[in-house]
């Protein structure tokens, strides 16, 4: 079975299960707060990338009931259980690697624990992604779970389920240079640590940035050569 199927397996198996741990999950409230107050345009569209069963989705909607959330998760059932926990929202089937297939321009992307199941490849391209359905001004927050990333490989989630995920920890540094390249302004990176089911003392990783304007800067010799060309054209007349 390949990556991405192993994935909707995984979560298909295990969204009740994940429901039942995550919905009133208030640790990442603070952040999500950040986020809404971010987004300062009323009616703003906002992208719930793997959303599950809808439970930042719903902390959004209770915060911000003008948001017009839409959301995109790779398993089938996770997408019945956020539709049944948030009629208002809408909720469309889909690997979370592919938003660039999205012909939508968004005020906010939020994606929770997303990019544990992304390669440091994947990763980068989808902060490219996201910076392109973003509109200027638009903010941008992602979760993940920090470490060494040669430490990736195959383990159980903690999201539930028996059988084992590849699971890709990821790393402040290249993260934060990716935001920058797109345009990204870093509003806050927060490191939250707690013990997990097995004993393990896991990293999660928060990242909130807003898209800059991106000004075209031109070199000097271009900017001379320009002004050269405009005066003998001119002169000639």
């Amino acid at each position: 079975m390949d990556r991405a199927r192993n994935i909707q397996s995984v979560f298909n198996a295990c969204a009740k299960q994940y429901q039942d741990r995550f919905m009133d999950n208030h640790l990442y409230d603070e952040i999500f707060d950040l986020f809404c107050s971010l987004v300062q345009n009323s009616g703003a569209r906002i992208l719930d990338v793997g959303c599950g069963p809808g439970n930042i989705s719903r902390y959004l909607i209770e915060k911000r009931p003008d948001f017009i959330v839409t959301g995109i998760d790779f398993s089938e059932n996770m997408i019945a259980l956020a539709r049944q926990n948030n009629p208002a929202a809408t909720y469309s089937l889909m690997d979370a690697r592919q938003i660039v297939t999205l012909n939508t321009q968004f005020d906010g992307i939020i994606c929770g624990f997303c990019l544990p199941y992304f390669s440091k490849e994947e990763a980068l391209q989808w902060i490219e992604d996201a910076a392109m359905l973003l509109k200027t001004g638009g903010v941008l927050y992602i979760s993940t779970m920090e470490d060494d990333y040669a430490k990736s490989g195959m383990e159980r989630s903690s999201s539930g389920g028996l059988e084992a995920l590849h699971i890709f920890y990821h790393q402040a540094d290249y993260l934060t240079q990716a935001f920058k390249k797109n345009g990204f302004n870093l509003k806050k990176l927060q490191r939250i640590k707690y013990t997990g089911q097995n004993g393990k003392v896991i990293t999660d990783l928060v990242m909130v940035s807003v898209k800059q304007k991106i000004f075209l800067t031109v070199p000097l010799a271009a900017t001379k050569q320009i002004t050269y060309s405009c005066h003998k054209k001119e002169m000639k007349k």
